[in-house]
């Protein structure tokens, strides 16, 4: 667990029991160094070494995205591709005149807003994606607006004035049946975060916010991805494709008693698949299992790694899961959408990656901790290279 660890500060069991997908959450000072996290040094790095295109990298006022050759000059390049070259006097220019800074996916692009992006996967068991947001003037960015997913606020430098309405509609999503009504005119409550502080907002909550304090703000927003009904029963749907109901045409051209009979069969084994107490488990394990969201090469390491101790490596997704296999004398390691079937004797290696998530582990400490030689150890973690599960992280 890193110091910056957010699920700390929320309060874990008790976030979990009573507030998340339930009421927003406001933890003043949370973090004493925010800037552990991201720095405004790093964010002109990553804008002046990354060619990042709309609307990953855009600038936003009002609601609307500006057009990015008011901040950006096209170079085309001697392969006659062309790219948008950012202008730092322009885009000093609007960011003046009110619009707001917006990168998204910053999680993939600087290492400690990652580690922090897979510490809160790890916990929930579900994607983050983290998305920058930076403003200088009291020029709302966005408006009056709701997300379609939870999120968690991190202030990280100046101030910010958040006013929250509260959800018109339960748990609305990207592709609904209805929008959600407008909000009320007066907010329930304003908040002005202050480097350090965390909010939490279920999706479905109106807010708007400004840099409206007199001074700049940059935030990271923790997005988290909805693991909603909607989501289970077409996964539910596959899984019962081994009942040949599900296989069959549907009885278009014959009577309505035979209609009513197919109905009926199907009825029986969608009934019998959601009233199994362990369905939800099974779906969320299977999320888990095929999580891609932190693939990393390990070069120059492509046919597997030397027997190193001081070689250190990590997993590469926060949800991996280790089961029993049927034999009852293995165990299966399900991650990156691959499984691996491994003797018993492996599950302390395993539970030690696992452990170490965010972070790396040497192999070393790995065969200490399975009381494996270091060259088991490689050629374990070699195997598990061959899926994407492990990224080598260099040598101590």
């Amino acid at each position: 667990m890193s110091p910056l660890n957010l699920a700390a500060h929320l309060g874990p069991d008790e976030f979990l029991a009573q507030v998340l997908h339930r009421h927003h959450r406001h933890v003043p000072r949370a973090l004493t160094e925010p800037g552990r996290l991201i720095t405004w040094d790093d964010v002109n790095t990553i804008l002046a070494t990354h060619r990042l295109e709309p609307p990953r990298f855009r600038l936003s006022a009002d609601g609307e995205m500006l057009p990015a050759y008011r901040y950006t000059s096209p170079v085309t390049t001697r392969r006659h591709t062309v790219w948008q070259r950012l202008h730092p006097a322009e885009l000093h220019a609007r960011l003046a005149e009110g619009a707001s800074l917006v990168i998204d996916a910053v999680d993939e692009l600087h290492p400690a807003v990652g580690r922090a992006a897979m510490e809160l996967e790890q916990w929930l068991r579900t994607g983050v994606q983290t998305n920058l947001y930076a403003s200088w003037t009291a020029r709302e960015g966005f408006g009056v607006h709701w997300d379609d997913h939870d999120v968690l606020v991190v202030q990280i430098d100046g101030a910010k004035r958040w006013k929250l309405y509260g959800p018109t509609r339960t748990a609305p999503m990207y592709k609904d049946t209805d929008e959600p009504e407008p909000p009320p005119s007066q907010p329930l409550t304003e908040l002005v975060l202050l480097p350090g502080d965390l909010l939490y907002l279920p999706r479905g909550w109106w807010h708007s916010v400004a840099a409206s304090e007199g001074e700049h703000s940059l935030h990271l927003t923790f997005g988290i991805q909805t693991s909603t009904g909607a989501q289970l029963l077409p996964w539910l749907a596959d899984d019962l494709r081994r009942h040949s109901v599900l296989r069959e045409d549907l009885p278009v051209h014959a009577a309505a008693a035979q209609r009513a009979d197919y109905l009926e069969r199907l009825r029986k084994q969608v009934t019998a698949a959601l009233e199994d107490p362990d369905v939800i488990s099974r779906y969320t394990t299977m999320r888990d299992a095929s999580d891609l969201t932190r693939l990393r090469p390990s070069l120059p390491h492509v046919t597997g790694l030397a027997a190193n101790p001081n070689t250190h490596v990590r997993l590469t997704t926060a949800r991996a899961r280790i089961e029993p296999a049927a034999d009852g004398r293995s165990v299966v390691f399900r991650a990156c959408d691959h499984e691996w079937e491994m003797a018993q004797e492996a599950l302390p290696l395993l539970t030690r990656l696992i452990s170490a998530v965010p972070h790396a582990v040497s192999l070393g400490e790995l065969a200490e901790a399975a009381d494996f030689s270091v060259d088991a150890v490689a050629a374990a973690v070699s195997e598990l290279m061959t899926g994407q599960a492990i990224t080598v992280e260099g040598q101590g």
